[in-house]
């Protein structure tokens, strides 16, 4: 009898965590190595909301809590939900998790029985579909070209639709994109889903305020109010606030829904940690004039990276609405020869001969559903930025 659980033999390891070790490796040993995998901002976590959790500490506010998050965090989100999306939700509406990928999988264990469907446009999150194959469930990768700008079709959401789908998974700004919907390419979209009332949708809105260029972002419950009651609204103070690491996110939804994603954390994880739930208190009530600031800079880089890459021979890089990453094809360098010797057969070759060539650590395409192409995350200093575009170019223009 097998130790492990056959459930393992349905999910891969993430190929963005994977990258991110590896240069780390590269790094220890010497290698001066540029690592462009991981999605986290290099800003640090603002002032006051440090001074919040050494507060809570200072005031004893180390026990534990409610297991679905503090009423006083409720409290915010119920507010930063109305005063930024008109969404309303009533306190047992809202959940709070150890970030938004556990949310988002407590969602899907509470709903998923075998044989069910779950619509993933690609390019995807990796994390999406492995989270739908550990709950018992089926992805159903629908392929969104960069022609289209990597933005779901209502034509392909129509086709991908069957008796078994439960869950569409939205997520704009994207991750590994930059991707995001329009109001009206939204619209496009809720319209199919009013028509197939037995499909919920899960919207991962983590990158809603890094938006560049007069982007204006919009949820889907937001724009058709009728979905309200099948939409579970994912958050988090992650990306916007710099927060990586104090592992907060959230959620709102019917009431149904958010008491079974509870039951779920109630058995695995229990509440957030105490203190990461007093800071993310004062991210959403406090100032907000840092994001304005900070994606002052993320556009800088993005423009930048843009650039600079289109100037590689053989890459094309489309300029993206949101998050912090590109996701530039390197159609153009399939077939050729690395300076190692080795030939570039796919997008994981290139990411490979690049590292082991230049020290710049990517993501490639096929990860994330759709290749030949990789992953940057400009979620870092420009000097650097500027150093590894100049290698791509310098690997690229070697390549024979």
């Amino acid at each position: 009898m097998p130790f492990l659980a056959a459930a393992l033999d349905r999910v891969k390891p993430s190929a963005t965590i994977a990258v991110t070790d590896k240069a780390r490796v590269l790094k220890a040993a010497g290698r001066n190595v540029i690592g462009l995998g991981a999605g986290e901002p290099d800003f640090d976590t603002p002032d006051n909301i440090k001074q919040a959790a050494i507060k809570a500490i200072q005031d004893g506010k180390t026990k534990y809590t409610a297991v679905d998050g503090i009423p006083e965090l409720k409290e915010a989100i119920i507010a930063k939900f109305q005063r930024e999306n008109g969404l309303s939700y009533k306190p047992n509406q809202v959940i709070v998790g150890v970030g938004g990928k556990q949310v988002l999988y407590n969602a899907l264990m509470a709903t998923i029985n075998p044989g069910d469907e779950v619509i993933v446009p690609a390019p995807y999150w990796v994390s999406y579909p492995e989270m739908v194959a550990l709950a018992g469930g089926e992805p159903v990768s629908v392929v969104c070209t960069a022609e289209h700008g990597f933005k779901l079709q209502p034509q392909a959401l129509e086709k991908a639709i069957t008796p078994k789908t439960k869950w569409l998974i939205l997520n704009s700004p994207s991750n590994p994109t930059g991707a995001a919907y329009s109001k009206a390419e939204l619209k496009a979209l809720t319209d199919v889903l009013v028509r197939h009332p037995h499909v919920w949708i899960m919207t991962d809105d983590m990158y809603e305020h890094l938006v560049y260029d007069e982007f204006v972002f919009t949820t889907p419950a937001q724009i058709e109010p009728s979905l309200l009651d099948r939409t579970l609204t994912v958050n988090g103070v992650s990306k916007s606030y710099c927060m990586t690491g104090w592992r907060i996110g959230y959620a709102g939804g019917p009431a149904q829904l958010i008491k079974a994603m509870a039951t779920i954390q109630s058995q695995s994880t229990s509440n957030p940690c105490s203190i990461a739930q007093w800071a993310a208190v004062e991210a959403l009530n406090g100032p907000q004039d840092f994001i304005p600031k900070n994606n002052k800079i993320f556009k800088e880089r993005r423009d930048l990276v843009v650039s600079m890459l289109n100037q590689a021979s053989g890459i094309e890089c489309p300029r993206p609405e949101g998050a912090f990453y590109v996701y530039p094809s390197c159609a153009g360098t399939i077939g050729k020869t690395a300076p190692s010797g080795k030939v570039i057969e796919n997008d994981e070759a290139f990411v490979t001969e690049l590292l082991e060539a230049e020290g710049v650590a990517v993501v490639h395409g096929s990860a994330f559903g759709l290749g030949p192409a990789f992953r940057i995350s400009y979620a870092t200093k420009t000097s650097d930025l500027e150093d590894a575009c100049k290698r791509i170019q310098r690997f690229c223009g070697n390549l024979r």
